[in-house]
C-alpha cells in the first residue's frame, strides 16, 4: 500500500471541506431574504416592522413586509399620521395602566409617545416608509383586508404593492431565510 494514499479519515475530512465550500458558494450569490408579517396598526407597533425592514435592506437583504388587518393603516397615507397608542394592556408605559381606560387616555398616551419621538429625533412613520421604499423594501397591502376595510388602493403610499393575497405572502415566507410575525 502506498504511503501517499489518504486514510479514510482524511478522505472524509476532505469531503466535508468540499461540501462546506459548495454550501457556502450556494448562498454567496443571493441576498438573505426576510419576510415580515405586520398585523398591528398602533403607533408603537408600526415602528418594529419598518425599522427591521429598513435595517435589513441596509444590509443588502431582500425584504418583504406583508401588512394585514390593522397594520394596513400603517400604509394608509392619512391614517398612518393618526396612529394611536393605548395604555390599556401595555404595562411597559411609564404611566399607570388605568389612564388608558379613562376618557382621553389613548390621546394622552399617544401625545406622550409623539413627544418622545420628537424629542429623540426618531423618524416618523412616513419617513420610515419612505426610507424602506427607497431601499427597495416591498411593502405589501393584504388584498383581503383592503377589501374588508373597503379601502381604495389610492389611499396607500406610492410604491406600496397592492393586490397581494395570503397565498403570495405564504410563498414569500416559504422562500425567506427569516420570517417574522409582528
Amino acid at each position: 500500500m502506498s504511503s501517499d494514499a489518504a486514510t479514510p479519515e482524511q478522505s472524509l475530512e476532505q469531503r466535508v471541506a468540499d461540501l462546506e465550500s459548495e454550501v457556502a458558494a450556494l448562498g454567496a450569490d443571493e441576498p438573505t431574504r426576510m419576510t415580515i408579517i405586520a398585523t398591528k396598526g398602533s403607533l408603537d407597533m408600526a415602528y418594529p416592522p419598518l425599522i427591521l425592514a429598513s435595517t435589513a435592506a441596509a444590509f443588502g437583504w431582500d425584504v418583504t413586509v406583508f401588512h394585514t388587518f390593522w397594520a394596513l393603516d400603517i400604509l394608509h397615507e392619512k391614517r398612518s399620521r393618526e396612529l394611536q397608542v393605548s395604555a390599556v394592556g401595555n404595562p411597559s408605559l411609564p404611566m399607570p395602566n388605568i389612564l388608558g381606560a379613562l376618557p382621553g387616555g389613548d390621546s394622552l398616551t399617544t401625545w406622550y409617545m409623539n413627544r418622545e419621538i420628537d424629542a429623540n429625533g426618531t423618524p416618523t412613520i412616513e419617513e420610515l416608509i419612505d426610507t424602506a421604499l427607497d431601499m427597495g423594501v416591498d411593502l405589501q397591502a393584504c388584498e383581503m383586508t383592503t377589501e374588508l376595510f373597503d379601502y381604495d388602493t389610492d389611499v396607500f403610499y406610492d410604491g406600496v404593492t397592492t393586490g397581494v393575497g395570503a397565498a403570495t405572502a405564504l410563498e414569500h415566507m416559504a422562500d425567506a431565510d427569516i420570517q417574522l410575525l409582528v
